[in-house]
């Protein structure tokens, strides 16, 4: 899988799936553009990169305005972008009885009016024969305690990516999903105990975790050539969790 050369972009790539993600993108030749909507993070980040081939941008992709700031650096660039992969995300676990309006905004806001939006902006900066990833989870699949708002944008994204599948046919511009299980990020610890951590791994048929590694592979897979057959569709990357649950 070569990408020497192609260009692409990753929202939400300072740490996790994001930042392994445009890691192996660069490994296999890639220009790459990384946003956070934290300076010193996205710093960070491409420190540990340390290619000349990684370009940050500081853009909160959870509003218009930040979109822009994205948009603009891409079109001041002058390239096409052959990879977007839409992977910024924010989840907070809480009952419905619980779930504060604040909490629904942030989460619908980064999640799903994110990547529309993001998605909308960039379609005229696309390539003829891209490729488009969003980041979605196997929540949207399942019914998990304490989830409801967090598996409602996951679900939301879904049926738009399968509908821009559709829409971007005409240009040969694939669309498709990556759904992630539990995989071991900086996001996961924030969310949930070491003891809610190895429930999850026991929860999966191959009793771990995943590594965002593990799921940037899937990422690129999906992007190459080698997909060229496969749009509109959701790659599942979790260890075998769902079907496991229905053992």
């Amino acid at each position: 899988m070569d990408f020497t050369n192609k260009n692409v972009v990753i929202t939400g790539a300072s740490t996790g799936i994001g930042f392994a993600t445009a890691k192996a993108f660069i490994d296999k030749g890639a220009n790459v553009w990384i946003t956070s909507r934290n300076a010193d993070k996205l710093q960070k980040a491409a420190t540990e990169i340390n290619s000349p081939k990684l370009k940050t941008v500081v853009s909160d992709t959870s509003n218009l305005s930040g979109i822009a700031d994205l948009e603009k650096a891409i079109a001041e660039s002058g390239n096409k972008v052959d990879v977007l992969f839409l992977n910024a995300g924010t989840a907070v676990y809480a009952p419905i009885e619980h779930a504060t309006e604040a909490d629904f905004d942030a989460q619908f806001n980064t999640n799903v009016k994110g990547h529309f939006f993001t998605l909308q902006k960039l379609i005229p900066h696309l390539a003829n024969g891209s490729s488009v990833v969003f980041t979605s989870s196997t929540v949207a699949s399942a019914s998990g305690l304490n989830s409801s708002v967090y598996s409602a944008t996951k679900g939301a994204i879904n049926k738009i990516a399968q509908i821009a599948a559709n829409e971007l046919a005409e240009r040969k511009i694939r669309v498709n999903i990556v759904s992630p299980g539990p995989t071991n990020t900086p996001g996961l610890d924030s969310v949930v105990s070491p003891e809610i951590k190895d429930y999850l791994a026991t929860a999966t048929a191959l009793q771990r975790v995943g590594n965002p590694e593990e799921i940037a592979n899937a990422v690129v897979f999906l992007s190459s050539n080698e997909a060229s057959f496969i749009t509109g569709t959701e790659l599942l990357v979790d260890g075998g969790a769902i079907n496991y649950l229905l053992k």
